[in-house]
């Protein structure tokens, strides 16, 4: 009789538990307006010979506690210095994110993107410059640092690198070796949610 009755008690809480998760995952998967994000983030990327400077407005949202998503534009400006020339490369380009917070602090982050890329060679000989125009595929995969309150503040560091071997991409030297983007960036939620 008390295995029965144990037995009994065990299918009750196992059910009402899958109803309970069950419950959450519908509150989860309604959407909020309080988890639309706008912001941007600042890049800097440096090497020998090397400087990078840019700005990456965004959109996005929260989707769970430890998933972000959206979409992300860039606008960048490098210079690289050669012997006997520079190139300076101005590109702009969109894509979109995904940010994984596996801990509280700390996330793993996906950009893939499209860019458009003007490169200006200035030659010290006293040649003419020269201008070229590129497209190139880039995924800039990093980790970060970051602050992060669903419907209240958002903000992190993060370092990247592009993974792919596009050798017109901007996040890559003349060697096609990947330059690492240090980026900061902050967000702010469209309709924040008060503080209980």
């Amino acid at each position: 009789m008390k295995t029965k009755l144990s037995m009994i008690f065990l299918l009750a809480l196992s059910f009402s538990s899958a109803l309970f998760a069950q419950q959450e995952e519908k509150k989860q998967a309604e959407f909020k307006k309080e988890n639309i994000f706008i912001g941007s983030a600042l890049n800097l990327g440096f090497s020998s010979g090397i400087f990078q400077l840019g700005a990456n407005p965004e959109i996005g949202y929260s989707i769970t506690k430890w998933l972000d998503a959206g979409i992300s534009t860039n606008i960048n400006y490098t210079s690289l210095r050669y012997t006997g020339f520079s190139d300076h490369v101005f590109n702009y380009g969109a894509g979109t994110f995904i940010r994984i917070w596996p801990v509280r602090f700390l996330f793993l982050s996906a950009l893939p993107e499209y860019n458009w890329i003007t490169v200006t060679t200035k030659y010290t000989n006293g040649n003419p410059s020269v201008k070229n125009k590129f497209n190139a595929e880039s995924i800039l995969l990093g980790a970060g640092y970051g602050t992060r309150i669903v419907g209240q503040a958002y903000s992190y560091f993060a370092i990247m690198f592009d993974a792919l071997k596009n050798v017109n991409s901007p996040y890559r030297d003349s060697e096609n070796r990947a330059l690492p983007i240090i980026r900061a960036g902050f967000a702010v939620y469209l309709h924040r949610k008060n503080r209980k």
